[in-house]
C-alpha cells in the first residue's frame, strides 16, 4: 500500500477527479461570475463591457448592498450571543431532565425539522397587524398600546425576522451542545463531584473548556447559516419594508432576477464570496488554537 501511494501517477489519478469537479463546479462558475460582473448584461441579449464599475458603485453607491451586510451580521451576533448560550443551557437541561430528556428533545428540536415556508407564514400570521395572534394577546391582556405594525415598522421589522431565524435554528444548535454533552465521560462528572466541585464550577471549569470543539463547529455553522440568509426573509418580508430586512442572498436574487441587472447581481455575488472568505480566515484566525481532547 506504501509503495502504490508513494507513486505520483497513483496519487494524480487519485486526486484527479476531485480537483476537476472542484474546478468545473466552484472556481469556473466564480471565474465567469466575476467576468459577467464587469458587464452591464441584463441576462439576455447584448452587453457592453463596463469594467469595476459595477463593483465601485456596490462599495461606494449602493446602500441597500450594505445594509444587507449589516442584517447579517446583526443575525450573527444574535445568534452567537443570544440563541446560543440559550441552546447551551438548554442542552444540560435536557442532559439532566431524566425520563423526559426524550420529549424535551423532541419538542426543542420541531420548528427545525418543519418546512420553512410553514413556519414563515405562521410568523407573518402572527405578526400580522389586524388579525395576527401577538397583537390580539396584548389586547386580550390590557396592553393595547403596546400593539404594533410588526412586520411593516422598518424599525421593529428586522429584529422580528431575526427573532424568527433564531426560533427556526434553535433546535440544531441544541442538538449539537446536547452532542457535545454525551460526548464527554460521565467519569469526569464524578471525579469533579468527589473534589468538591459544585454545579457551576463544573460547567465553568470542566465541562465548557471540553466542550471547546463543538463549540468551534458550531461557531462556524452560526456563520454560515447566517450569511446566507434567503428563505425567510423571502416568504417573510422579501426584504421590506424599505429594505431594512434585506439580506445578501435576497438583494442578490432580487436584482439578478427581479430587476434584471443580471451583470450587477454577479458583481455582488462576487464581492459577497470575497466577504465569506476573509470571514472565514478571521474564524480559522480566532480558532488556531489547538485544543485538548478527553
Amino acid at each position: 500500500m506504501h509503495k502504490l501511494l508513494s507513486n505520483k501517477m497513483t496519487i494524480f489519478a487519485l486526486v484527479a477527479p476531485g480537483m476537476f469537479l472542484f474546478l468545473f463546479m466552484v472556481c469556473f462558475p466564480i471565474a465567469m461570475s466575476a467576468y459577467y460582473g464587469m458587464t452591464d448584461w441584463r441576462g439576455i441579449g447584448a452587453y457592453q463591457f463596463v469594467g469595476l464599475d459595477n463593483y465601485v458603485q456596490i462599495l461606494t453607491q449602493d446602500k441597500v448592498f450594505w445594509r444587507s451586510l449589516l442584517n447579517a451580521l446583526l443575525l450573527l451576533a444574535a445568534t452567537l450571543l443570544i440563541q446560543h448560550p440559550i441552546a447551551l443551557l438548554f442542552s444540560i437541561f435536557v442532559t439532566h431532565s431524566g425520563r423526559f430528556e426524550k420529549l424535551f428533545r423532541t419538542v426543542f428540536f420541531i420548528p427545525a425539522v418543519i418546512s420553512i415556508v410553514v413556519t414563515s407564514k405562521m410568523w407573518v400570521s402572527v405578526f400580522h397587524p389586524n388579525y395576527g395572534m401577538l397583537n390580539k394577546v396584548l389586547s386580550a391582556v390590557g396592553l393595547e398600546s403596546l400593539k404594533q405594525d410588526w412586520l411593516g415598522d422598518p424599525k421593529l421589522a428586522i429584529w422580528c425576522v431575526i427573532f424568527v431565524i433564531m426560533w427556526q435554528g434553535f433546535g440544531y444548535a441544541l442538538l449539537l451542545y446536547y452532542a457535545g454533552l454525551q460526548g464527554i465521560p460521565k467519569d469526569l462528572f464524578e471525579a469533579a463531584e468527589l473534589d468538591g466541585a459544585g454545579r457551576v464550577k463544573l460547567y465553568t471549569k470542566v465541562v465548557i473548556p471540553l466542550l471547546t470543539p463543538m463549540v468551534r463547529v458550531a461557531v462556524v455553522i452560526a456563520v454560515t447559516a447566517c450569511l446566507k440568509q434567503m428563505e425567510t426573509i423571502f416568504l417573510m418580508t422579501n426584504g421590506g419594508p424599505v429594505n431594512t430586512t434585506q439580506f445578501i442572498g435576497n438583494y442578490l436574487y432580487k436584482t439578478a432576477f427581479t430587476s434584471s441587472l443580471y451583470g450587477y447581481g454577479n458583481a455582488i455575488s462576487v464581492i459577497f464570496v470575497i466577504v465569506c472568505l476573509i470571514i472565514t480566515v478571521a474564524m480559522n484566525r480566532a480558532f488556531k488554537k489547538d485544543v485538548g481532547e478527553f
